[in-house]
């Protein structure tokens, strides 16, 4: 995940943080003693439109809206896709949009949030705990252990005699 996500949770509001992370805890309390209600929580999970989905469809919308309008109402309304442009191009320098506050007053959450609370699920859930050391994970299937690789020996490289 990028840093965006994280510059969005900085731009904003304390109290809209809080609500955000008391729905994700509600969540996971729920979901801690039921594996099927974390199943469909999941799944849910999987459904859940994050910031960047709505701010990219609310961009297009107003641009191609502009458009139209510019074509067959008066065209004024060409500025519309101008405008709509720079603000995506602020969110992409700066984590800012203007429509931003109001995504998240509305509970819409950034993709880092969503994946948080799905490892968290994962975690509850058991999904981790068979999982090994990183070396048996490596070798998982083929019946080997893992070797260090060979060294190249300096006489077979040309250019080295």
């Amino acid at each position: 995940m990028n840093d965006i996500a994280d510059r969005v949770r900085r731009h904003t509001a304390v109290e809209v943080l809080r609500r955000i992370d008391d729905v994700t805890i509600s969540s996971l309390t729920s979901c801690a003693d039921s594996p099927a209600r974390t199943d469909r929580r999941l799944t849910e999970l999987d459904r859940e439109w994050d910031t960047d989905r709505a701010l990219e469809t609310e961009a297009a919308t107003m641009g191609l809206l502009g458009l139209a309008l510019g074509a067959f109402a008066h065209k004024r309304f060409l500025a519309l896709p101008a405008i709509v442009a720079s603000a995506v191009l602020l969110q992409a320098a700066t984590g800012r949009y203007p429509l931003m506050p109001l995504f998240r007053r509305l509970g819409l959450r950034t993709a880092k949030e969503i994946a948080r609370e799905r490892y968290a699920l994962k975690a509850l859930r058991g999904d981790f705990t068979n999982m090994g050391a990183p070396q048996a994970a490596a070798t998982a299937g083929s019946g080997e252990p893992a070797q260090e690789p060979k060294k190249p020996d300096d006489k077979s490289r040309p250019g080295l005699h």
